[in-house]
């Protein structure tokens, strides 16, 4: 039997080459980070992101999923430090833990700012994500324009009592995350920020070192920290999202055509966490109560007096003036 061809063996492997989905060695292997665990609200949803992309480059680009940030120590701070220095590749992060490296971000978490998560995608989509991505590229970051993936508006959940009015809050310890806006804000209401990372918070209720939390219904749920608190108070004192974000050296190193793949599923598959995670939100009003958390609708009026004109000011002043001209250009004034 004859051997075949060099010609015949070059044709042959470039018909294989261009079939679609075939697996072949990645050029580019990466991780990507996220805070929640696995069954969360935004693991699912990042996993097909990556296997879409995985499948339209034809393997070239292969990135795994990593649940409560891989475990790295720090957390998400910990994360971040990583995605700038270069050894991690993706992550998905708060405007206010991703404003400890880029200032403008923690202007998405502004209290009272946004009166629902179509308006807060409205301005992550439009200028102030523009404004904010620009910043992140000085700090060694690109973020997906269209990739804030949702987290919703945040309530307080309290071991001991309700929260009806900001004035209950006077002396509680508060868990907070790792972010100046979140510190200042529960400074400002009388409380006792205590930063403690996700990891740590089930555990730091479960044994009284803190005497509340915050944070969308989706993570009380996830996180089961229904378990370890009673009361859960509706304030929707702050919204907030995750910023997609990849380390922008490791971006730039990838031709146009694997970003075009990777920039286009961020885009489908975001626009499908946001409308499963606020459609969950809303559903968990009532199961939580299912199971045994005792709900009430606080005074946000109350809030708001409390925090007065010098919170805004002073965070106007922190954020920068042009971030939030383009916030207010979306929300109308603040403060």
């Amino acid at each position: 039997m004859s051997r075949p061809s060099r010609r015949t063996l070059l044709a042959t492997a470039a018909v294989f080459a261009i079939l679609p989905g075939r697996a072949r060695a990645a050029e580019w292997t990466a991780r990507q980070f996220h805070n929640q665990p696995e069954e969360s609200h935004q693991h699912r949803f990042l996993v097909d992101l990556w296997a879409a992309v995985r499948e339209q480059t034809g393997g070239r680009l292969d990135v795994s999923v990593h649940a409560r940030d891989g475990d790295v120590a720090g957390s998400d701070p910990g994360a971040l430090a990583m995605l700038r220095s270069g050894e991690l590749e993706f992550f998905s992060l708060m405007g206010g833990i991703l404003g400890n490296a880029v200032p403008s971000a923690e202007i998405q978490g502004l209290p009272f700012a946004f009166t629902s998560p179509e308006q807060a995608y409205a301005a992550a989509d439009g200028p102030l994500g523009a404004y904010i991505g620009r910043e992140c590229e000085a700090a060694g970051i690109h973020r997906f324009q269209r990739g804030l993936l949702e987290n919703g508006f945040r309530h307080i959940t309290m071991a001991d009592r309700p929260i009806r009015t900001a004035d209950d809050l006077a002396g509680m310890r508060m868990r907070v995350p790792d972010g100046q806006m979140f510190r200042d804000l529960f400074t400002a209401l009388d409380a006792v920020p205590v930063t403690v990372n996700i990891r740590e918070l089930y555990d730091s209720l479960r044994d009284h070192r803190v005497d509340g939390q915050e944070n969308p219904l989706v993570v009380t749920e996830v996180n089961r920290l229904y378990e370890v608190t009673r009361y859960l108070s509706m304030t929707g004192h702050m919204w907030s999202g995750f910023n997609e974000l990849a380390n922008l050296a490791f971006w730039r190193r990838l031709p146009g055509d694997v970003q075009d793949v990777v920039t286009r599923n961020v885009d489908i598959h975001v626009a499908r966490q946001r409308a499963y995670t606020d459609q969950l939100n809303k559903e968990l009003e009532t199961s939580l109560v299912g199971r045994g958390l005792v709900l009430n609708v606080a005074d946000a009026g109350s809030f708001r007096r409390k925090l007065g004109g010098e919170f805004y000011a002073r965070w106007k002043g922190l954020v920068g003036t042009q971030a939030w001209t383009l916030l207010e250009d979306q929300v109308g004034k603040l403060g």
